[in-house]
């Protein structure tokens, strides 16, 4: 079929819906909806056999939808309705939740029901649930009403008619900021539900040191006490604050936008105070937190015999300068230990997006960030693609983007969760890559392909990913099992009487690799293209990047989402 998603933006649910639906054949054309988008008019043009709005802030206007069937995915239970479903979700510590698909009609929310599923809700934030548990469910649900609908008998369910027992949901205001208000006297539990369920987007809005500002995300602390809301410790670019009986680490804040003025973004919490940060300890992260107390830490390792699991989660995926020297710093301690087999990544969510585009465009001079930052990616990825004594695993629970695709390359193998959506592009920011791409991209998907995936920019199942070469192994889990499915199968692989030969074998390709062209060509290659795109303020890059960071919206949909579709035929709107 011919499917158009119409979506306020191309997020990681609209991105995966894509993926997924093109996977079985679809032909699949995106447009961005804004408010004065002339949806009709895009719809005329498109004429889609069936529309599926995965993101939308918005109301399908009548004439649309009274003339093709428009599937609206919402990220609630059924008879759930309101913009802030998944805040509420975490908001309010739910144990279940759910995503319906309904078609549209003159009521948000209340359209006839194609599909629904369930899920659970762990203690996690917002975005990390919305990218996982809620993706899965909404990808089930998706998936059962686009075949529904292909039947040609299924109807839809009128919301009316189901019985009490089904609607698992209610109608809900907007989340505000007054619902959101901490009381940094409430218990530790209840501050980093309220901090989670604003992780992302948009932030809970608190006073810290005489200043407005919008708290991003929350660990909780046990060992750290003090006067309720007085900031006790920094680390790695998070505070810590005290709640009632305990604290909390704040990973990132953002200012609030002012009038007229440009919008704000998310920045590591101590570089957004800046000089008004007072003198605080600066505590060490722990790397093997183990069993003890609660607190928090980016990196983490740890060991089971032969296998080393090097874990990192940075907030958004994006890895600046500081968190490339850190993870390198402790890739090297992985490296110095009695392990055969080294696992990179293998939680739930982002494995990386590369380069911090924030810090970038926060710093005095972006063009220096920039070359700093590739720099210490590239540092990073040489690391791993050099390292010649064990085998590396790149296990990648949740998504990955540009440099964070080619730091999962830079290992031997790559395991995905079925659900991951990689994204192995630059161009969308102006940019030609590093991270050493040109070497490991063709390699493992041979020239054609590598040119295919980063000029035509669209995001890759690891379904799809597996097939071309790019994934070695997909794992269909739960998000919550994936780090333990990554264990069991690395203990496995570590046992495998084949592995000390493949290990010999990969080093004597390396060197041969190296003969034949130095690694050091590659990156000298990558690096002039870069430098000449940092260093011009006239490339587009420092445009897109100050969009992307500011969230500004784009003036239309990017002819890239659309360039692969067949074109349209007559049009049932007038």
């Amino acid at each position: 079929m011919r499917i158009l998603l119409i979506a306020g933006a191309f997020n990681s649910l609209t991105q995966r819906v894509h993926a997924e639906l093109a996977d079985r054949g679809h032909h699949m054309s995106v447009e961005l909806a804004g408010r004065d988008t002339p949806l009709a008019a895009v719809v005329r043009r498109h004429d889609p056999d069936l529309i599926v709005a995965p993101m939308l802030k918005t109301a399908v206007p009548r004439e649309v939808w009274s003339a093709y069937t428009c599937l609206i995915v919402h990220p609630g239970p059924v008879g759930d309705r309101g913009p802030s479903s998944v805040d509420w979700a975490v908001h309010l510590g739910e144990s279940r939740w759910g995503v319906t698909v309904l078609q549209a009609n003159d009521e948000m929310d209340a359209g006839d029901i194609w599909a629904s599923a369930e899920c659970p809700v762990p203690e996690v934030g917002k975005s990390d649930l919305y990218r996982n548990e809620i993706a899965d469910a909404a990808i089930e649900a998706v998936l059962s009403a686009v075949a529904r609908f292909a039947s040609g008998t299924h109807r839809p369910q009128p919301q009316d008619t189901l019985p009490a027992a089904r609607k698992a949901g209610r109608t809900r205001p907007p989340m505000r900021q007054d619902v959101r208000r901490i009381d940094w006297s409430d218990p530790t539990e209840t501050v980093v539900r309220r901090l989670r369920a604003a992780d992302s987007q948009p932030g809970v809005r608190d006073e810290l040191l005489g200043a407005p500002w919008f708290l991003h995300g929350g660990h909780p602390e046990d060992t750290l006490t003090g006067a309720p809301g007085t900031l006790l410790a920094t680390r790695c670019g998070a505070i810590c604050r005290a709640t009632g009986d305990g604290a909390v680490w704040i990973p990132e804040l953002r200012p609030p936008r002012s009038p007229g003025k440009p919008g704000t973004f998310k920045l590591p919490a101590t570089l957004a105070l800046g000089d008004r940060l007072p003198p605080l300890p600066e505590l060490p992260a722990p790397l093997d937190p183990g069993q003890g107390p609660r607190t928090w830490s980016d990196i983490s390792y740890r060991e089971d015999g032969p296998v080393g699991f090097l874990g990192f989660s940075f907030p958004g995926g994006a890895m600046s300068t500081d968190h490339c020297r850190r993870l390198l710093d402790a890739y090297r301690h992985a490296c110095s230990r009695p392990t055969s087999v080294l696992v990179l990544g293998g939680g739930r969510d982002f494995f990386s997006n590369g380069i911090h585009l924030n810090v970038i465009e926060a710093a005095a001079d972006p063009a220096e960030e920039s070359w700093a930052n590739i720099h210490a990616m590239d540092d990073l990825v040489q690391a791993v693609l050099t390292t010649t004594d064990r085998w590396v695993v790149s296990a990648l629970g949740g998504n990955a983007a540009a440099g964070g695709v080619m730091l999962a390359l830079a290992a031997d193998e790559i395991w995905c969760r079925s659900a991951v959506v990689l994204n192995p592009h630059y161009r969308l920011m102006g940019l030609y890559g590093s991270e050493y791409w040109t070497y490991s991209l063709p390699a493992r998907v041979g020239p054609e392909a590598a040119t295919r995936l980063t000029e035509r920019a669209l995001p890759v199942t690891a379904a799809a990913g597996q097939r071309i070469g790019l994934v070695d192994r997909t794992v269909d889990c739960a998000p919550q099992d994936f780090t333990a499915r990554t264990a069991a199968l690395a203990a496995r692989l570590a046992s495998a009487p084949a592995l000390q030969s493949r290990i010999a074998a990969k080093k004597a390709r390396r060197e041969r690799d190296e003969a034949d062209r130095p690694l050091a060509a590659y990156r000298d290659h990558e690096l002039a293209r870069m430098h000449a795109i940092f260093f011009d303020p006239a490339q587009p890059y420092h445009a897109l990047r100050r969009g992307f960071v500011r969230k500004e919206a784009p003036a239309g949909t990017p002819p890239h989402l659309n360039a692969h579709a067949p074109g349209a035929t007559k049009s049932r709107l007038p």
